[in-house]
């Protein structure tokens, strides 16, 4: 059991000052409201700190906060949408199809996503306003506890912002008067380093270790700080074009970074397995529990329309399937290494077509006739072997099927909901080896890439272990990775360092957000749908649209509640 999640729905009184109702965050008016005077005491303190946390994990299938499946993977070239075929959840579909010309979308995605957000935090602030009436001698963590606070509430508007890039940055102690005065219309610069503010108080006045697992300390404080700085420092104007990379921000970077205490897993699998959660990898991550205590227990059903389709062990619906882009570029080279500039000249599908891959190949996605979930069997009823007939819908989206957000059936961990699959499995927001990549990111752009070559190696030599559990059936020399022996220019480097963190990362959503900051999303993307239409007839309309598509619209509802020009929509919507 997750300690700080066994009261995870505390629902005081006029917790929810701010909280979305049917129209808008702003206009929530809670019923039977308690002053805070009432409340303020050290124990309604701690029960308002737990609530906040549960705050960035309340999500649901259709309005995500925690695992970005839809709006980083999808989105991006990692993966399909999956399912029934394109109409099954068409809005997935139309993101897919960067076909969003709309500001909302029937309620069922980015609005949900937007007002889940504001939710937490609406919760964020009521329990920073009232600690705020506490002394230190009444709350003696009042400052800790205010710390996890604003970190919770900058973790909330930098992912906002990385979805929307515009929008209101929501302060404790303000009246709805005040608050229906906040513009989204604000400088990027001063945006993001309001972001920082909490951030950088959370990094001064948070433990360096945690006092209990799921709560924010300073290595987490300080990976975002980096995490900040690294999106901060490409800079872009209106139209999202990346027009300077600012030295000074990836200095701040390499100095964050620095400050984060964590190390790699020894297998790349435990990141993705329920026993090994708050690992030495996971910096940062939403904690979910099941059996503990609670009526109903804390489960994630976030990917709960993802698990294999075609198979009793699992149940529905085949969502967040990888692109065939995707999987061939887990190939190597014969010297063990990526092929960035060819993987894709031809396709991995029969099983002779695996011949030199890259281990996390078969850590991140189900190939028929390979174990899945590092099981060759479940239980007596069937095994475990990845199947064609698993898949849904392979006349439009192929057989291949993921696996990372996965638990084998016989997890303790592991909730069934009617079709719909539920976990225990944390999901990491930053794990250690987004850290390394961070500072490894920034070495390069500063011309200093010799430095990030035993960065980078450290990730590959990690994959090149991680091979003891059962991840392939057949062959077992088609597994070839090696470190790099050097880089030769800049460019050599940021090149490696790019594929690697798709290698890395693959299919954990943050892809599109990767794509948007280097600026790159536009080129890579078209000239990944030019390919793979030619393989998936559903994509052959598909078009990202330069200047419009790195962000999603703010939602129609919010700017027509606040009214009077107050929000600006981001261009092209």
């Amino acid at each position: 059991m997750k300690a700080i999640h066994t009261i995870y729905y505390t629902l005081l009184a006029g917790t929810f000052l701010l909280m979305s109702c049917s129209k808008d965050f702003l206009e929530y008016d809670p019923k039977g409201q308690v002053p805070e005077e009432d409340i303020a005491t050290a124990e309604n303190a701690e029960n308002l700190v737990t609530t906040a946390y549960a705050g960035i994990a309340n999500d649901e299938m259709i309005g995500p906060l925690t695992h970005l499946w839809v709006y980083g993977s999808v989105r991006s070239d990692d993966a399909y949408k999956g399912g029934g075929g394109r109409s099954d959840v068409v809005v997935v579909d139309h993101y897919e199809q960067y076909n969003l010309t709309q500001a909302d979308d029937g309620d069922q995605m980015i609005p949900r996503t937007w007002t889940n957000f504001y939710k937490a935090i609406s919760r964020a602030n009521f329990a920073l306003s009232v600690i705020g009436e506490l002394s230190e001698e009444e709350f003696p963590l009042k400052t800790t506890r205010m710390a996890e606070l604003r970190f919770l509430r900058g973790h909330s508007h930098f992912m906002l912002k990385l979805l929307f890039k515009k929008i209101p940055y929501v302060t404790e102690g303000l009246s709805d008067e005040e608050i229906l005065q906040i513009s989204n219309d604000v400088d990027n610069e001063e945006l993001w380093n309001r972001i920082a503010e909490d951030f950088l108080f959370a990094f001064e006045n948070l433990p360096g270790t945690r006092e209990q697992s799921g709560r924010a300390d300073k290595s987490a404080a300080a990976a975002y700080m980096a995490k900040l700085r690294l999106y901060q420092a490409y800079e872009q104007d209106e139209n999202h074009n990346v027009v300077n990379i600012n030295p000074s921000r990836l200095e701040e970077v390499i100095t964050y970074a620095n400050e984060v205490s964590g190390s790699l897993e020894p297998d790349f699998a435990n990141n993705f397995l329920d026993g090994h959660d708050n690992g030495p990898e996971s910096i940062w991550a939403a904690q979910f529990s099941v059996n503990d205590g609670t009526e109903v227990g804390r489960a994630s059903y976030v990917t709960g329309l993802n698990s294999p389709h075609g198979t009793s062990l699992y149940g529905c619906c085949g969502f967040h399937l990888p692109s065939q882009n995707m999987v061939n570029a887990f190939k190597t080279g014969a010297d063990g290494l990526p092929l960035p500039d060819h993987f894709n000249a031809s396709d991995m599908i029969d099983p002779e077509d695996f011949t030199s891959v890259d281990p996390r190949l078969d850590h991140t996605i189900g190939v028929p006739g390979r174990p899945f979930k590092y099981r060759n069997t479940v239980n007596e009823e069937g095994d475990m072997i990845y199947r064609t007939s698993w898949a849904r819908d392979p006349g439009v989206y192929g057989f291949f099927g993921n696996m990372k957000e996965q638990q084998a059936p016989d997890c303790s961990c592991f909730v069934k909901e009617g079709p719909f699959i539920g976990t225990s499995k944390n999901i990491d927001f930053i794990r250690y080896a987004d850290v390394l990549l961070f500072k490894a990111e920034a070495l390069i752009q500063l011309g200093r890439y010799n430095e990030a070559l035993p960065i980078i190696n450290e990730l590959r030599e990690r994959a090149a272990a991680s091979t003891a559990r059962p991840i392939e059936a057949g062959a077992s020399n088609i597994y070839n990775i090696e470190p790099y022996p050097s880089f030769s220019s800049k460019e050599e480097a940021l090149k490696a360092l790019k594929f690697e963190r798709r290698l890395e990362f693959a299919m954990e959503g943050h892809r599109f957000f990767d794509l948007v900051r280097w600026g790159e999303a536009a080129a890579v993307l078209n000239a990944y749908l030019n390919e793979e239409k030619t393989k998936r007839d559903f994509l052959a309309n598909a078009r990202f649209t330069a200047g419009r598509d790195e962000y999603y619209p703010i939602p129609q509802r919010e700017i027509d509640f606040t009214g009077g020009g107050l929000y600006k929509q981001n261009p092209g919507y």
